[in-house]
């Protein structure tokens, strides 16, 4: 994507590849300019987690990173 985001998470994330796409980018961009609070669950019946879910942990350690608040 070259988008110039002002949110520097969704820079970050860009930068590194996590961003392939984005339906609405200037209401995220925007949106993520404030500290938010994001959130991730997992299935607690699952027997371990797996390689999908990582992606949405490094996702999360950014975030946390920019000064958001995540919940996982």
């Amino acid at each position: 994507m070259t988008v110039k985001w002002k949110s520097p998470l969704l820079r970050t994330l860009t930068q590194r590849g996590f961003v392939q796409q984005c339906t609405d980018s200037a209401v995220l961009d925007t949106f993520l300019c404030q500290p938010r609070t994001l959130y991730i669950g997992f299935d607690a019946t699952a027997e371990s987690l797996h390689v999908g879910s990582l992606l949405p942990l490094m996702v999360l350690r950014w975030a946390r990173f920019f000064g958001h608040q995540v919940i996982v």
